[in-house]
């Protein structure tokens, strides 16, 4: 049996193996603020490098028109974005894919705390066209 190889597997493996540790010890109930408290400082224990609340720019034909703040962008290659919440929806995905169009990172990772068991979704950035 072959295995897909995905960009940047080895470290979004990595960052879903903190999350779910983060999960497991917590459990849901918390603010997403605790979440990230925790995420940082999980990600430090497995030294990955990571920045926080990362500002990327939002361009309109040419015009820098706003800034926004992603969670976490993990070794310069992987946008994290965390919720902590009843359930995902259309637009928590929407707004992933939107910071990746966005920036110029091309894989991006949602995590869910707020249910039961963690829910995560993988997003690859779509070529321009």
């Amino acid at each position: 049996m072959s295995k897909t190889k995905l960009l940047y597997g080895d470290i979004t493996e990595k960052i879903i193996g903190v999350a779910m540790e983060v999960h497991s010890t917590l459990g849901p109930g918390f603010l997403e603020s605790v979440y990230e408290e925790a995420m940082a400082h999980e990600l430090d224990l497995c030294k990955i490098k990571y920045e926080r609340q990362k500002a990327i720019d939002v361009f309109y034909k040419g015009k820098t028109i706003k800034q926004f703040f992603c969670d976490f962008v993990i070794d310069q290659k992987v946008l994290v974005e965390l919720k902590a919440i009843k359930k995902l929806t259309d637009v928590d995905y929407a707004q992933t894919l939107n910071y990746l169009k966005a920036g110029s990172l091309k894989v991006g990772l949602l995590f869910n705390f707020g249910e039961k068991s963690l829910v995560r979704k993988r997003f690859i950035k779509e070529k321009s066209v």
